[in-house]
């Protein structure tokens, strides 16, 4: 009996469809791989997203609101009065504030150089009254920005909600190098969408 070679045998299929199978999970396996190490590379050094944990920045954000931060902006770019930046609690915010948040979320209100105090509701910055031209509840509180010149590479901080907000007016200014971003999207809830 003669064995003719061009007729499949029956074990050629399933072993094409065994390779096949293992082709295609080590396809998604090096996708999934590819995909995360992308994502934390974003989230590392490009964007990342934060929760708002207090209500020191009303009437801009809200507790429960989730906001995008550009981490770029702030390695390559300037920071300014008047931005959002996320940056590393100051060790003196757990003590002070009786905080244990390890990120805050407030506005530049003075950069290095600057001189300020506040007088009144008001708060003077080299001399002239802040133009705040962003949401703010005015009211400053007890809290108040005795006259002082912001340290070469620190930056002066404080919430929106003047009144409730523990910031730099507590625990002093923060240095750049603890500056993690600049936030320039809430993102939820998807209702309130804003760019800044």
């Amino acid at each position: 009996m003669s064995l003719d070679l061009d007729e499949p045998t029956p074990d050629v299929p399933a072993a094409k469809k065994v390779r096949s199978t293992k082709k295609s999970v080590i396809e998604w396996v090096l996708v999934l791989i590819v995909a995360v190490l992308v994502s934390f590379t974003i989230r590392t050094y490009v964007v990342q997203t934060f929760l708002i944990p207090s209500p020191s920045m009303k009437p801009t954000l809200y507790e429960g609101n989730r906001i995008l931060v550009d981490k770029l902006s702030v390695d390559f770019g300037t920071i300014n009065i008047g931005d959002i930046v996320v940056f590393k609690a100051p060790p003196d915010v757990a003590k002070i504030c009786n905080d244990p948040v390890t990120d805050l979320v407030k506005r530049v209100i003075g950069v290095p150089g600057d001189v300020l105090y506040t007088q009144g509701n008001a708060i003077y910055v080299n001399g002239k009254k802040l133009d705040q031209k962003w949401s703010v509840f005015p009211t400053m509180g007890p809290t108040v920005i005795k006259k002082m010149t912001v340290p070469k590479g620190q930056y002066f901080m404080m919430g929106d909600n003047h009144a409730n907000s523990c910031d730099s007016r507590a625990w002093g200014t923060v240095p750049r190098s603890d500056m993690i971003g600049k936030v320039f999207l809430k993102i939820w809830p998807l209702s309130e969408w804003h760019w800044y």
